[in-house]
């Protein structure tokens, strides 16, 4: 019996789950949404997608060569990271906005705090709204040979008639990755059976944007308002594929609900009293800076200690 008998320090049982099969597989489901994209704008929006995706890789590539650290370009995240950052920018955005993009994304929000793992935010979306703050004419010009109106939530604010169905198959005004709906939720659902996500975030993210257009959005349960806004603006791309970023989200089950309780209503916000049309992004942000308050008071208590001890040990 004692032969059979191992020491070893934990942990036990290790998954064959690796960061690199994570991260290919939100490649994968992130395929549909970028080939709309490059189907709708055509070859500017497949290259603005390379570049951005070939500087966040070398980015982290040179800093880590530079640093004498451990080169992890493997893992495939930095990829992620700028393919994200590329479906999020405009296809008429100049071919030097995509590489500063990912150069802030990469060296500032990841890899100046530690690396993967170690990121406050979610790094696409950090990239993202510096460039917004940075090049806002340059960041919602979406005139191309096919667009030339504003997209379709601009035009829902401004009180225009649009259509649902062009909404949700992508043929329309916006950046590369948010136009399609259908390409969006498709790819999200491969992550949700492989079990990479789950519904807590984007559900409750949903449903309490919902809620918050129905009180708030001055248009009651009218589903055609509702679709609209739900189709639009990149909500289904940040709430599947960047608010379930496993880094910069909670980890504790109540703590992804009231996440996402949050996002949606500060996404709710930016759209029915905010200046801009979208919000997305900057909720997704605000609630990344949230989320270790979110932990501190969801985390479970340590079973065997009682409530007491732990007051005594904090004083």
């Amino acid at each position: 019996m004692a032969e059979m008998m191992k020491v070893s320090s934990n942990p036990h049982f290790r998954s064959k789950v690796t960061t690199a099969n994570i991260m290919m597989w939100v490649i994968i489901a992130l395929l549909p949404a970028a080939g709309v994209g490059i189907y709708t704008f055509g070859v500017d929006a497949l290259i603005i997608l390379v570049l951005s995706v070939a500087s966040a890789v070398l980015t982290e590539y040179v800093y880590e060569l530079l640093m004498h650290k451990e080169i992890t370009i493997r893992d495939c995240s930095a990829a992620v990271t700028g393919l994200l950052l590329g479906l999020n920018l405009p296809s008429t955005v100049p071919w030097w906005l995509p590489i500063i993009g990912s150069v802030f994304a990469i060296l500032v929000v990841k890899m100046l705090f530690g690396g993967l793992g170690q990121n406050f935010m979610n790094p696409a979306l950090g990239g993202r709204c510096f460039l917004v703050i940075s090049f806002p004419a340059l960041m919602t010009n979406f005139v191309t040979d096919a667009f030339s109106g504003p997209t379709p939530l601009a035009a829902l604010k401004a009180g225009e008639n649009i259509s649902i169905m062009t909404m949700i198959t992508g043929i329309e005004a916006g950046t590369i990755g948010e136009t399609s709906m259908i390409a969006i939720v498709a790819g999200a659902c491969i992550l949700i059976l492989l079990g990479i996500i789950d519904l807590r975030i984007p559900g409750s993210y949903i449903v309490s944007f919902v809620l918050f257009l129905i009180l708030f959005g001055g248009h009651g349960v009218n589903g055609a308002y509702l679709s609209a806004h739900l189709a639009g603006g990149g909500l289904m791309l940040g709430a599947f594929f960047m608010a379930t970023d496993y880094v910069s989200s909670p980890i504790t089950s109540k703590g992804k609900y009231i996440y996402g309780v949050i996002l949606g209503i500060l996404t709710g916000i930016f759209r029915v009293f905010g200046s801009s049309a979208e919000g997305v992004s900057f909720a997704i942000i605000i609630g990344n800076l949230m989320v270790p308050l979110i932990e501190k008071f969801t985390l479970p208590r340590a079973f065997g200690i009682p409530k007491e001890s732990r007051k005594g040990a904090k004083a």
